[in-house]
């Protein structure tokens, strides 16, 4: 397994991912599988990243510091973290089903609910960081979707 750092083109977001090779990454790229987990958009490159370069071999490596626990009292454990992700990523694939996928549409579809020229409606898709401002700036209810998945247009 190897881990990529990996940023996309709309809003330059930098997420990281891993892949069994640099080969399914080029593969999984080249067939639209990858998307941002901020913006949706899969046009996803990789994003520069520092190697981990071990010591040389004639010299010996000096042990790493032990960590320092943060002094947060209400910081949240590990546990709670996970937990909460899981319940996000539940949720979330509980409503993507009863919701409508429109694609790069989804600005104008959620715009045209909002004014009232079309019916309202569950709906998911892709826009721009400049389409979900304008949304917002707006009064238009639009937020992303915490989970990456992969849009039904993508899927073999």
């Amino acid at each position: 397994m190897i881990v990529f750092d990996l940023c996309c083109s709309a809003g330059d977001h930098r997420f990281e991912a891993w892949f069994a090779s640099s080969e399914s990454f080029a593969d999984q790229q080249a067939r639209g599988l990858i998307a941002c987990p901020v913006c949706g958009d899969d046009d996803v490159r990789k994003a520069v990243m520092a190697p981990r370069v071990g010591a040389k071999s004639n010299r010996q490596a000096s042990a790493a510091p032990a960590p320092v626990p943060a002094e947060t009292p209400n910081a949240p454990v590990p546990e709670a973290i996970r937990a909460a992700l899981a319940a996000i990523a539940s949720k979330q694939a509980e409503m993507l089903p009863r919701s409508r996928w429109v694609g790069r549409d989804f600005a104008a579809a959620a715009r045209a609910m909002h004014e009232g020229r079309a019916p309202e409606d569950m709906i998911h898709g892709q826009t721009s960081p400049e389409e979900a401002q304008a949304l917002h700036d707006d009064g238009i209810a639009a937020i992303p979707l915490l989970v990456p998945f992969v849009p039904p247009d993508a899927v073999n």
